[in-house]
């Protein structure tokens, strides 16, 4: 009975399930009533030890007293002399809560042990499951799916292993592969805790391109090791997307792993943020009327995403990056030991400038930070050129806020979604591995990306583009199937699909100037 109430607790927005007692101040078994009422906006759940003899009646009563509404109560934990339960309270606020702790807190032979808000509940069990897609009722079902009949289908894969895209998960599964690195802005936190952030990448792509993805956490962060790994587990999937994987590792795991593979590995980290990012200063550039190849862009950091970032604005024509790390700008024909700074000294800053982001900036177009809070100022922004653009995407706090630089930058972006323009990557990977996945690319290549980022940037339409709309929602529903298309097209077209597109071939060229 318990468990069927928390279900419909967890299902419920508007209502949710409320304990009456009729056993005065004890719990009496079959006592309990379950009746239907309006509750709070905010659920938090209290873990509690109960020493043997607390009265639960007391407990209830302490919460109602306390501004709180019981959703429901589960069994965490039984001993001989104390129990463990699982309380669910409603509460208006979020304010709301201490109150509600503080009566708990009161209570004699009542210890609060946890308290879990509705975040917490959310990932409880997890967030992602399987289900059958082919019904198992009765034996000729299992003779179908499993033996004898299975092994024809095992015998013809044999005979064509391609055709494990076509008889098996493969056709649109992904695994979502961390060693917990480098996670959101959490840092190095280990496999286990990276996964709470898989599993939700997971849903993005169900939620938004009907995706079978699965979270793959590793216990090593060991390049080989990575790489051998994830090469032999690949056989199950049909595409192999890198998350919060640390620079410099990161280049190296996915160089070798495309390399090796003839499914497409795409780090997200990096081109799902360069691919946003492109498809925002396109239609950027549109509002201050200027061209992609005349513009001047200074990036600061020039870790996985700054070098992504630099890659696809380069294959886009921009003609002048001066990349900034923490030390200074990356001077050209300089030598550095690390051989993605090198890259980044090979290949920007042609007028070589040196010195610090103070030196950079004077003059820029545009400025993409993917670095760290408040590293701009707004003296910084005024020494920029003409429209400046500003894209601060640094999470959770940017390297400008938009009430710091409003009045002095045209077009402003963030990676946060509590302001307009939004970067956010959840509007490429979806549909980028859509794409893929349709077509069975092998790989994912510059010109498929260049292809999402104007189809990303298309969504906007001409008449609603304004400095406060540059980028689509992540809940458009145009993006994906948009950026499929036009990744599909792009797959064909530089010959890494095995299968025809499902759209329209076009002549368009990969980039067109404004």
């Amino acid at each position: 009975m318990l468990q069927w109430v928390r279900l419909l607790y967890i299902r419920s927005l508007d209502s949710c399930l409320y304990y009456s007692s009729n056993a005065g101040s004890g719990y009496i078994q079959g006592e309990w009533n379950v009746t239907l009422t309006r509750a709070g906006n905010v659920r938090v759940l209290f873990r509690v030890r109960l020493e043997a003899g607390a009265a639960l009646g007391e407990v209830h009563g302490a919460i109602v007293r306390a501004g709180g509404e019981i959703v429901a109560m589960e069994t965490y934990a039984m001993h001989p002399d104390h129990s463990v339960r699982d309380i669910t309270v409603a509460v208006d606020a979020e304010t709301d809560v201490p109150p509600v702790e503080a009566a708990l807190d009161e209570l004699q032979g009542v210890k609060r042990l946890e308290t879990l808000d509705r975040t917490f509940l959310a990932h409880v069990g997890g967030k992602i499951a399987t289900h059958l897609k082919v019904p198992v009722v009765d034996r000729a079902d299992l003779s179908v799916v499993y033996t004898p009949g299975v092994a024809r289908v095992c015998e013809a894969i044999r005979d064509r292993r391609d055709r494990a895209f076509e008889f098996t998960i493969r056709k649109n599964t992904v695994a979502v592969v961390s060693d917990g690195s480098a996670v959101l802005g959490l840092g190095n936190i280990g496999p286990e805790a990276a996964m709470p952030v898989m599993e939700g990448k997971a849903m993005l792509f169900k939620r938004f391109a009907d995706v079978d993805a699965f979270p793959v956490c590793l216990a090593t962060q060991d390049v080989d090791e990575i790489v051998e790994t994830v090469e032999r587990i690949a056989p199950s999937f049909g595409g192999i997307n890198l998350e919060d994987i640390s620079s410099p590792r990161c280049f190296e795991i996915e160089d070798r792993l495309r390399k090796r593979l003839n499914i497409p590995v795409f780090h997200d980290d990096q081109h799902g943020t360069a691919v946003v990012m492109l498809a925002g200063l396109i239609n950027a550039l549109k509002i201050v009327n200027k061209r992609m190849e005349d513009v001047s862009v200074v990036m600061a950091g020039v870790g996985a995403a700054g070098v992504a970032c630099t890659k696809i604005l380069l294959a886009a024509g921009v003609g002048h990056i001066v990349g900034v790390d923490r030390v200074g700008i990356i001077e050209r024909g300089r030598h550095y030991d690390n051989p993605v700074k090198q890259w980044y000294a090979d290949n920007t800053n042609f007028e070589n400038r040196r010195g610090t982001l103070d030196d950079a900036i004077r003059g820029a177009d545009v400025f993409i930070g993917v670095s760290g809070p408040g590293i701009l100022t707004v003296d910084h922004v005024r020494r920029m050129g003409r429209d400046p653009i500003v894209f601060a995407m640094a999470n959770p706090i940017p390297e400008i806020l938009p009430e710091v630089a409003a009045g002095h930058v045209r077009v402003m972006a963030t990676g946060r979604s509590d302001y307009p323009n939004q970067i956010n990557n959840v509007l490429c990977f979806p549909g980028m591995f859509r794409g893929a996945l349709d077509v069975r690319a092998r790989d994912i290549n510059e010109e498929m990306k260049q292809a999402a980022a104007i189809a990303i940037a298309g969504c906007v339409p001409e008449e609603q583009l304004s400095e406060q709309y540059i980028i689509p929602s992540p809940f458009d529903p145009n993006v994906v199937p948009a950026v499929s298309a036009a990744v599909q097209r792009a797959a064909v077209k530089t010959g890494v699909a095995a299968l025809p597109a499902r759209v329209p071939l076009d002549d368009e060229p990969m980039y067109s100037e404004i």
